[in-house]
């Protein structure tokens, strides 16, 4: 069997960014849900198996889902806050893409274990993912849930009010995508 490429973006699935609230302030923040609205997988192939995965996630694309917790609903103003705040945390201007670059795939019970490099923030780090792959029929559904701990790419978590609430270091990044067996 030839070489061969999967291509997914977007409109196959989603890639979110789960936060948490820490401090003595911690009950008046949101944990937040953030999405990656534009981001691109290629998965190459060889011998019926997937040899090479890669991720590039544009930060600008970041969008504030929703927010839970708090002492009231988090508003469109605070949603717009809280976006601005994650882009400059991300400093999305010098660093406007986040990739990972996984030449590592071994198989597991439940898909395939990938190891490469995660870069984001222009830190790049070696980084390991469990993938799930469950088969639908005549669809594959992929996901991944992943920490990704901020300050291991020289990101300092927002905070305020002195430090006294401020988002956790580690994040929950979790990705889920359709993916026809036809194609």
């Amino acid at each position: 069997m030839t070489a061969n490429e999967w291509s997914l973006d977007a409109s196959d699935g989603e890639l979110l960014v789960n936060t948490g609230v820490t401090g003595r302030a911690a009950k008046m923040g949101h944990r937040l849900t953030l999405a990656m609205t534009e981001w691109q997988a290629m998965v190459r192939w060889s011998g019926g198996k997937p040899v090479e995965a890669e991720l590039t996630v544009e930060v600008g694309s970041l969008q504030v889902r929703k927010g839970e917790g708090g002492v009231k609903g988090l508003s469109a103003p605070e949603k717009t806050l809280a976006r601005s705040n994650a882009l400059k945390s991300l400093d999305a201007k010098r660093f406007p893409q986040i990739r990972y670059q996984a030449n590592g795939i071994a198989k597991s019970d439940d898909g395939y274990r990938l190891t490469g490099t995660l870069e984001i923030h222009g830190v790049s780090n070696e980084y390991a993912a469990n993938l799930c792959v469950d088969d639908l029929g005549e669809k594959w559904r992929l996901s991944c849930e992943a920490d990704v701990v901020q300050s291991d790419f020289d990101i300092k978590p927002y905070s305020m009010l002195m430090g006294s609430m401020k988002v956790v270091d580690s994040v929950i990044v979790s990705f889920t995508a359709i993916r026809s067996k036809e194609d």
